[in-house]
């Protein structure tokens, strides 16, 4: 990462990311479960509120109030019948004079850490 990498007040998992631990993530599991788990998940963590759920279009917005206020999207796909990937989309208008991007890639880290403790990881792509 650059020296103003560091700065970046946005992080968005792709399978095309550079950094191994924010690529997509992908589960052993329908859709639909994966889903529930990831609204359970946000939906007990008090520090956060949910603002929308479109399980149509797979996602799921969130407003993050500590330990810094963050807005997320989580993005849940079906790939195949029991094949289920996740994408996080998690930014903050937070100004820091070391920057963000260490604190918010922590944060999505986290959340795939939950997840995996629920449900069985594939890959990472």
């Amino acid at each position: 990462m650059s020296l103003f990498g560091r700065f970046r007040s946005q992080i968005e998992t792709s399978d095309q990311n550079n950094d191994a631990s924010l690529k997509t993530h992908y589960y052993k599991g329908n859709f639909n479960k994966i889903f529930e788990s990831i609204e359970k998940i946000f939906h007990e963590d008090a520090d956060c509120r949910i603002l929308t759920v479109s399980k149509e279009h797979g996602e799921i917005a969130i407003e993050i109030k500590k330990p810094f206020p963050c807005f997320l999207i989580v993005t849940i796909v079906s790939v195949k019948p029991l094949e289920t990937a996740v994408d996080f989309n998690i930014s903050t208008e937070r100004f820091s004079i070391l920057g963000n991007y260490p604190e918010l890639k922590k944060r999505v880290v986290a959340y795939y850490d939950r997840l995996n403790q629920l449900h069985t990881m594939i890959k990472e792509k």
